[in-house]
């Protein structure tokens, strides 16, 4: 047991480095075409409707969700860079996609979720955007001690929600669920992953229920067991993480295996996210996407979105 620890202690350290500190180019595959990639597909909130549930994918892990008129925004990042921040600037990885949205194109959020502290998650620069430009109007969700880096912001309320939390907010049920994954924002940090469960750095999943449907944000993970303990819930859409998997396996899941835990607890529609948009791994830039596609027919999930800017509608 102490080994495997280890091994996922290590692989974690070396995902946050190979995010933030080491050289793109090293990260780049032999295959991988450098500069921008554009977007096939431009959504259009003004266009979805309140009685309904509406996903769109932004781009990495962000996701806009109306949720029969409440809007959503999952770990927004909106900047041309993550990583390290400080005297205005961003040092690390540069987007490689637009994101889908701008600020001024995604309706004021009622509500932002938080999955963990990692830059390319809880991005700083893009947080304090929204809440100066709608200051003291925006509902908070966070993970369990992650909520320094974002407390000196003016929201609405600031929400910290550990494992099986419960919370209502603007008419939405939220549960906050365990996965495996490492939570430090910088290497001193202490987190979960290094066994410090008390006062340590969290990160979560959230499950959103309203109006008998639900929706799974997966934040980040690897392959687990542990969100089976909602397979006896109806999850209609997921939204998980299928990128970053090569070489940091300890702390990403494959599209596969994304897809497996997608299976196991019953989840309708499979939406993907981290992926496509900076290059944090050394898979090709498409392989994610082309692994996903070629892997579903193998499993119940159906897939609802395949690229950045596409829109799906949950029927009812």
């Amino acid at each position: 047991m102490k080994s495997t620890r280890r091994k996922f202690i290590k692989s974690g350290f070396l995902a946050t480095l190979g995010s933030y500190l080491i050289p793109s180019f090293l990260l780049t595959s032999d295959t991988e075409a450098s500069g921008i990639f554009p977007l096939n597909y431009k959504p259009d909130p003004s266009q979805w409707s309140d009685t309904e549930v509406t996903v769109t994918w932004i781009g990495h892990s962000t996701m806009l969700i109306n949720f029969f008129g409440k809007w959503i925004l999952t770990d927004p990042v909106l900047k041309e860079r993550v990583g390290v921040y400080f005297f205005g600037t961003s040092i690390g990885p540069s987007r490689m996609t637009p994101p889908a949205l701008t600020i001024d194109e995604i309706p004021k959020p009622d509500l932002i979720l938080l999955s963990h502290a990692h830059m390319d998650h809880m991005d700083y620069p893009t947080l304090s955007d929204f809440a100066y430009k709608y200051p003291n109007q925006i509902d908070v969700v966070t993970a369990y001690l992650t909520q320094d880096v974002i407390d000196n912001l003016p929201w609405k309320s600031l929400h910290v929600m550990d494992w099986n939390d419960k919370l209502s907010s603007n008419e939405i049920d939220i549960t906050a669920l365990e996965v495996e994954h490492f939570g430090w924002r910088f290497p001193w940090e202490k987190d979960r992953s290094r066994g410090y469960m008390k006062d340590g750095r969290s990160y979560n999943a959230y499950l959103l229920k309203q109006n008998g449907k639900s929706v799974l944000f997966g934040g980040d993970m690897r392959k687990h067991g542990k969100l089976e303990v909602i397979k006896n819930e109806v999850v209609d859409i997921a939204l998980m993480p299928i990128g970053a998997y090569d070489p940091w396996l300890q702390s990403h899941c494959t599209p596969e295996q994304a897809l497996e835990m997608t299976d196991a607890i019953n989840g309708k529609y499979f939406i993907p996210m981290h992926t496509k948009t900076f290059q944090q791994g050394k898979e090709p830039f498409n392989e994610p996407i082309d692994r996903m596609l070629a892997a579903a027919p193998n499993y119940k999930t159906k897939i609802a979105i395949e690229e950045i800017g596409q829109t799906f509608r949950l029927n009812s």
